[in-house]
């Protein structure tokens, strides 16, 4: 009898610590703290680790960066929750399973090492398959959420099946019920979609990531963002108009007087200045 007691007492403490250090694995690190970021209730700072399984939840100016085992690169920004909920690898030490729970806030991802088919992010309107990419997320109240493509592929399935983005600066925006949109250009529709100032942090400027955050992608324009300010005006597809154009050869006549004509200005109307931000200026 008390051999098997102390049997059963043996293995319940191994499964104990099996299931500690399961929970304990660490699947990254902090490598960029802005204000207050939590993991589980503990304040994180720059070199922490990070866990499987741990929430992160960050204040409304709070700011994390992560970077995964397989270099995966992960920005949480200000009052968003998170869980690294699946961190799986295999023989060889290559991620083998990477699943992440976002339940509400601003995200920027940016794949690592891995298979792209081992990523998958879940959102409240539904999962993220992730194809070699960057991309950001925004996930506001009842769930909405909006996703930009920044760079590769994603497939985004809802209530009413995948919609995928292929194009740089497209996004997509889905409800728990209603769905998801089909891929349209970002702009100032999609912060209206979301109903909230607080979207797409990352893009707005509201939030400014580290530079090895930053994918040298400019998907909106101070222009497109600023409602106060006048969009410029839209040029043609052509070469601008310089004067008018030859005329058909006339036949021989006197060679006329002179007259005012333009003084050179053409008929352009312009004065040569630009009309928005060159990539230089961004």
């Amino acid at each position: 009898m008390r051999g098997g007691l102390c049997r059963l007492v043996g293995a319940g403490q191994i499964l104990l610590l099996a299931t500690v250090g399961a929970a304990a694995q660490q699947v990254g690190e902090a490598v960029f703290i802005k204000t207050s970021v939590t993991g589980n209730g503990r304040t994180l700072a720059i070199r922490s680790p990070v866990h499987r399984d741990e929430r992160i939840r960050t204040s409304a100016g709070g700011l994390g960066e992560f970077v995964f085992r397989d270099g995966t690169r992960f920005a949480v920004g200000g009052n968003s929750s998170v869980v690294i909920d699946k961190f799986v690898y295999d023989s060889s030490n290559s991620a083998k399973s990477i699943s992440v729970k976002a339940a509400k806030g601003s995200f920027r991802w940016i794949s690592g090492g891995a298979n792209s088919s081992a990523y998958k992010i879940a959102t409240p309107a539904g999962t993220i398959g992730i194809r070699g990419t960057a991309f950001d997320i925004f996930i506001g109240s009842g769930g909405q959420t909006a996703v930009v493509l920044l760079k590769g592929s994603v497939r985004f399935c809802g209530s009413n099946g995948c919609r995928d983005l292929r194009r740089r600066c497209d996004y997509i925006a889905a409800t728990p019920r209603g769905g998801v949109s089909n891929p349209k250009r970002v702009s100032r529709n999609a912060l209206r979609e979301m109903r909230d100032s607080r979207a797409l942090p990352f893009m707005t400027g509201r939030q400014r990531l580290s530079r090895r955050f930053q994918v040298g992608v400019d998907c909106m324009s101070t222009a497109t963002l600023n409602p106060n300010r006048t969009s410029a005006p839209s040029r043609s597809m052509g070469t601008p108009d310089s004067g008018p154009g030859p005329s058909p050869s006339p036949s021989p006549s006197p060679s006329p007087s002179p007259g005012r004509g333009n003084n050179g200005k053409g008929n352009g109307g312009g004065d040569g200045s630009p009309n928005g931000r060159g990539d230089a200026d961004r």
